[in-house]
């Protein structure tokens, strides 16, 4: 193949021209990231500009844009990006005469040298450099999809997008509700006849969630069912009982006694076997069944008394050289089999209608919730940039950031590039703005994610000549790159259509490209030898077909064979390592060999099964090992399963069978006997019960997380399991799942909720959802086994790609498939044809061939791949790149041979034999006596709360200071609810008051948040408009079971947010929240306490507060280091500045309870006079820092706390108070470390 005629050999990074746009293509290896980070030195300089040019005065980085897809690309981007702008700015410091370019800064003193010779302007250079790497906090680094976010956001009215809307992560709960909507609206009413279909693909509507999950995204070019689904489906029925009756037509009950007599015939000449005619014979009483029956075809028809009685089938089954007997029930019977293979079916109508429906109903509700998932930002910013204001707002995005780097450019999708291209005009090469798009079209390899090669190549196109390579490897040694060149060189020369499958007549859009080897220091080497870097094992079948033809191997067996051998061969390499005979020499000697150690070493694997394979053999061999897939979810693991099973004891202790279940689980690995006397002894299984039920004390008062570990460490779980080759996985799992149920606790109400939760996501464990992919267990030491595309964008210094040879090709029996059409967009075909299953076919080989690539090029130093002979090998990329020939046309040896030939970095040799040899790995060495410190303790430090104070006296359950000062509101809203401390159950209120409101932390959490909310909206805006709070009541307590509640709580947070708020007991003063115009929610403080004496702090407030009254006392103990805590509203009435807390305290049934003295009686049980004491002294230290007049009397109006459940009582629940000067200055000055009156200074 020749070169593409638009693409240019070499970049130099210094001369690239920064206006209009550019494609750069950066293969494996060639130093894409640090090219990135030299661009935008340059632009933050302004570098090659001409003279008065829109970018010529130097980008900063809020308005350089630089687009990537991970959230762990975006931080290493910016994180090299701000390295690179502090070396440059190094290189232009006055004294940089002194310093010696490195291999890092030798690009940035070429710059300086030859574009700045002049000292004089080092200085400006300087500054500029150091200004951009000190505001890369702010830098336009980001996401595609949070940059899509930020732009529907920041430009709402150009955009049409609505100004709050809530992004979604996780949608597949809504999926979910819609598609069971579907299936009562669509399946539910069917007849048996006509759901026996449905059943037939799709057992239950999450089965069909997952078929229509994949093809939402492309609906709206989807052909619609015609008419309703239901009379789709009938056609189909109608269609097959035609076809069955067709076939019962044929005289089967005249054929039988005909075909017998041949079959006994042929039987006596010894031409058919026995054992063959008995079954054959048998057959016929089922057909005649059949044809007397409703069934559409016989059973057994896959079994050989059918199968052997099809002409070609029964012509292998005689002996002799006499003629084939001929009868027609003989075609008859292979029509039937092949009716039964190929029945007529209404899978793909159902699949049209339910994506259309589902698809347009999800965007109805999300539309209803104000809610976007990840793909709807995409789509409404392409939708805004091509609709009325496009123009304008395009233009307004492209003042805002001139400058566009699209890292990973050839995984944009579509809709992805017209998003940029309408932005920045590709094709017209706008010299006001700079478009570089960054990337490898070979390693294009997440078409199941929805990048689209077709539209790297389009891009192309725009570019036309401004089309740039990276063309030196500076990652592997010269004998790897070598290695890798020949192997797509081959390909690229040796078929019509290159490489990778994009070659027409003497040019293609997508030609390999070999790199230069910039080299490395060290290579590979073994017994004082250099050894070749790429290794390839065949494994070639040695058994024949009755034709004498070569048999392949059977996929498992290849699989086992080659995960064996890799095994040893690792052994085999670190036994040699730890010998000091294998390693990384320096090249041109054997000295200073760095030996190969576990952690050096990586396996390439295609799926979850291949790694098992591997590890299982690798475990055998005592070599561990950690597997990590970019798309396995810890949620499909065995220990998910087992998590579920504990939960359910652990919420209803007294289920006996839930009991039973979670004690059985492997992961406790309790003997069998003592689950048998479990089924015996009532009083062992008692004892169990009643661990249960303090399990479930432990969940309600700590959380799930804190209980689940009580609960693994009672069963002795982390040393079980971590004795096993597999145990550090499955106690990362486990670990990683308590974490996520933690979190997910947060926004339910119980653990019922949370079970049921928990179900419905382990439904859905499939779907991606980065929170909950498999954790890296521990990388340390060991072997890393990684899927290929999490390998992308990594290295190792040996790599082993055991199963080269997989694949999985594309099916007849797929309902549909996806290829890109003769113009290059890509459809979705139902009912595929055998040619639209080639093509998809087709496309999945350029996709495994760019796989293989990506995988070839991670090693620094050497690669081994197995090549196994397994069926149609030669359709998978390697067999591709070797010829694309069977084997039976010619041998795996001979296509290996013919790559390796004439080149010594390539090896092609048989799969040598696995051996039992076990890596004896080294011990570490003996931990020594611990010191002992002989140094005196420093005093206490730590970061305290209202929380974490302790009471005398105090009725109910003690608030204890555990040092997770982050749960204080918490501990705050135990308190609210220490009359009640269980929810009660508020499906079925007594009355709708909010009086019955349940009570604890769960309803005190909920009330909470919904206030913190309205607050965030504006009250006014609530008042205004009542719809949206309405909304959002209807959401909030659906997902709690409260959904009677909604007409309540609505009419009590419009009372709440309108009625006149009393301000100061002593007056009539008052205002409505709605009015407030200055207000902050959950304002966070932090400040010093120095060594204060809780007892001195107490004894003050007491004095100066609520007439002195008796009330529980503060423990004695100190606040040394820093008070923090959160204040639920700060609001300015009238100059004044005052403290609002919600308290959803119960103090009794009817409104009349909320009087102000027993509010104020509240107020001393729980010492919220601390409380807000505390609160005033931190907005008394704001504001003197703030205000330059400040002065206490003048500007503090107090603190409000209303009692939520007290509304319209005369009060409207609200105590009031305003502390006098001297008790808040006086603790001001005891914070600051001075004493207390009567209190000698700490």
């Amino acid at each position: 193949m020749t070169t593409a005629k638009h693409l240019n050999p070499n970049l130099d990074p210094l001369a690239l021209p920064l206006n209009g746009s550019s494609l750069i293509e950066a293969s494996a290896g060639t130093g894409k990231t640090f090219t990135i980070a030299i661009l935008y030195v340059r632009l933050v300089l302004g570098h090659g500009q001409p003279e008065g040019g829109a970018l010529a005065a130097g980008m900063l980085p809020p308005n350089l844009l630089v687009v990537t897809f991970t959230d762990a690309a975006t931080k290493e981007l910016r994180d090299r990006i701000r390295t690179r702008l502090t070396q440059a700015a190094e290189v232009f410091s006055t004294t940089a005469d002194s310093l010696q370019p490195t291999p890092e800064t030798a690009l940035i003193h070429q710059l300086r040298d030859q574009s700045y010779p002049d000292p004089a302007t080092w200085p400006d250079c300087r500054k500029k450099l150091l200004l951009a790497a000190e505001w890369m906090d702010e830098a336009a680094v980001s996401t595609i999809h949070a940059w899509c976010n930020r732009m529907l956001t920041e430009h709402a009215f150009d955009s049409g997008s609505l100004f709050r809307l809530t992004l979604e992560t996780d949608q597949s709960d809504l999926l979910d509700e819609v598609a069971r909507d579907y299936w009562r609206t669509f399946i539910y009413p069917l007849s048996p006849v006509l759901m026996d279909e449905v059943l037939s693909h799709w057992k239950t509507p999450d089965n069909l969630r997952a078929s229509v999950h994949n093809l939402i995204g492309d609906a709206d070019s989807l052909d619609m069912t015609t008419g309703d689904v239901k009379h789709a489906i009938e056609s189909t029925v109608q269609r097959r009982m035609e076809q069955a009756q067709i076939l019962k037509a044929h005289p089967w009950a005249d054929w039988k006694p005909e075909v017998t007599d041949m079959l006994v015939a042929l039987n006596k000449s010894k031409r058919l076997h026995g054992g063959s005619m008995k079954p054959m014979i048998a057959a016929w009483d089922k057909l005649l069944d059949w044809a007397a029956s409703d069934e559409l075809y016989p059973e057994g028809l896959d079994k050989a008394g059918f199968q052997n009685q099809t002409p070609d089938i029964l012509a292998t089954k005689l002996k002799g050289d006499g003629d084939v007997p001929h009868h027609p029930a003989f075609e008859a019977i292979e029509e039937l089999i092949a009716f039964a293979e190929n029945l007529p079916s209404a899978e793909a109508d159902i699949l049209r209608h339910a994506t259309h429906w589902i698809a347009a109903r999800l965007e109805s509700e999300k539309q209803k919730r104000s809610e976007m998932g990840f793909d709807d930002l995409l789509t409404r910013l392409d939708d805004a940039l091509h609709g009325p204001r496009g123009d304008q707002l395009a233009a307004t995005i492209r003042r805002q950031f001139p400058v566009a780097l699209i890292d990973e450019f050839q995984d944009t999708d579509p809709v992805q590039y017209r998003i940029f291209n309408r932005i920045y005009r590709v094709a017209d090469n706008h010299p006001d703005t700079c478009l570089l798009m960054i990337g490898d079209p070979k390693q294009a390899i997440y078409g199941f994610r929805g990048a689209d090669i077709y539209t790297y190549l389009d891009a192309r196109t725009g570019a036309h000549d401004r089309t740039w390579t990276l063309g030196r490897n500076f990652r592997s040694s010269r004998p790897m790159v070598t290695a890798v060149n020949r192997v797509f060189e081959h390909g690229d020369l040796n078929s019509p259509e290159g490489a990778f499958l994009f070659g027409k007549g003497d040019t293609s859009p997508l030609p390999f490209q070999g790199v230069a080897a910039n080299g490395t220091k060290r290579l590979w080497s073994v017994n004082e030898e250099v050894q070749p870097s790429l290794t390839l094992w065949s494994l070639e079948s040695d058994q024949e077909d009755r034709n004498g033809n070569r048999k392949s191997l059977a996929k498992g067996t290849a699989t086992t064979e080659v995960a064996e051998t890799c095994a040893s061969e690792i052994a085999h390499l670190l036994t040699l390592g730890q010998q000091g005979k294998a390693g990384f020499a320096l090249e041109g000697t054997a000295d200073d060999l760095e030996p190969v150690e576990p952690k050096d070493i990586a396996i390439l694997v295609n799926n979850r099964n291949e790694a098992a394979a591997v590890r299982d053999a690798l475990g055998q061999r005592r070599i561990k090992s950690v597997y990590l897939s970019d798309r396995d979810s810890v949620l499909t693991s065995q220990e998910a399963k087992e998590v579920l099973c504990w939960l359910k004891a652990f919420a209803e202790p007294r289920q006996l069978a839930y009991a039973r279940a979670a004690l059985a689980t492997p992961t406790l690995g309790l003997p069998w006997s003592y689950l048998d006397q479990l089924l015996t002894d009532e009083m062992a299984l008692e004892r169990e019960i009643e661990r249960f039920m303090g399990y479930q004390q432990q969940w309600q008062n700590r959380g799930v997380l804190p209980m689940l570990r009580s609960f693994l460490m009672d069963f002795e779980v982390p040393g079980q399991l971590l004795q096993r080759p597999d145990g550090e996985r499955r106690l990362t799992d486990i670990l990683h799942i308590a974490e996520l149920l933690q979190q997910d606790s947060l926004q339910l109400d119980g653990e019922h909720a949370l079970v049921h939760h928990y179900t419905q996501i382990l439904r859905a464990a499939d779907e991606e959802d980065e929170h909950r992919t498999l954790r890296l267990e521990s990388d340390a030491g060991l072997v890393k086994v990684i899927t290929v595309h999490k390998s992308k964008g990594l290295e190792y210094p040996l790599v082993f790609l055991p199963f080269g040879t997989a694949f999985r090709a594309q099916s007849e029996k797929q309902s549909f498939v996806r290829y890109h059409d003769d113009n290059s967009q890509l459809i979705t075909v139902f009912d595929p044809t055998p040619e639209d299953v080639a093509r998809a076919d087709r496309e999945r080989l350029g996709e495994d061939i760019r796989k293989l690539y990506v995988a070839l090029t991670r090693a620094r130093f050497a690669t081994w791949v197995g090549v196994a002979d397994i069926e149609n090998w030669h359709l998978s990329g390697l067999g591709y790149l070797l010829g694309g020939e069977p084997a039976a046309q010619r041998p795996l040896s001979e296509a290996l041979n013919l790559l390796a030939n004439g080149y010594p970095e390539l090896c092609a040799c048989p799969l040598p034999d696995a051996t039992d040899l076990r890596y004896a790995e080294e011990t570490p060495a003996a931990l020594g006596q611990a010191r002992v410190s002989t140094r005196e303790a420093r005093e206490d430090w730590w970061i305290a709360s209202y929380s974490s104070l302790e009471y005398s006296g105090l009725s109910g359950t003690g608030i204890v200071f555990t040092g997770e000062v982050e749960d204080a509101e918490t501990q705050n809203l135990l308190e609210e609810g220490a009359h009640n401390p269980e929810d009660e159950d508020a499906t079925r209120p007594l009355s709708h008051s909010l009086h019955n409101f349940p009570k604890g932390a769960g309803p005190g959490t909920f009330l909470h948040d919904l206030l913190e909310w309205c607050v965030q909206q504006g009250l006014q805006s609530i008042v205004d408009n009542p719809a949206q709070l309405r909304e959002q009541l209807i959401r909030r307590c659906s997902t709690r079971g409260w959904s009677d509640w909604v007409d309540t709580l609505e009419h009590w947070i419009l009372t709440l947010i309108r009625q006149p708020l009393p301000l100061n007991r002593r007056s009539d003063e008052n205002i409505s929240l709605a009015s407030l115009g200055t207000l902050r929610p959950e304002l966070e403080f932090w400040f010093e306490s120095r060594n204060v004496s809780t007892r001195a702090m107490d004894k003050l407030v007491t004095q100066h507060t609520l007439n002195g009254a008796d009330r529980p006392r503060v423990d004695d103990g100190r606040f040394n280091g820093m008070l923090k805590g959160f204040i639920d509203l700060v609001f300015e009435h009238n100059g004044q500045y005052y403290v609002l807390d919600y308290k959803s305290n119960y103090l009794g049934d009817e409104d009349s309870a909320y009087t102000d003295q027993a509010m104020g009686e509240a107020i001393l049980e729980k010492r919220y006079d601390l409380q807000y004491v505390l609160y005033l002294l931190a907005l008394h230290r704001l504001l003197k820092a703030r205000l330059p007049d400040y002065d206490y009397d003048r500007h503090l109006g107090g603190a409000v706390y209303m009692f939520l459940r007290g509304i319209n009582a005369p009060g409207a629940g609200a105590f009031t108070d305003k502390p006098p000067r001297v008790l808040i200055e006086q603790l001001d000055a005891m914070f600051d470390g001075k004493a207390a009156p009567g209190e000698e200074a700490a």
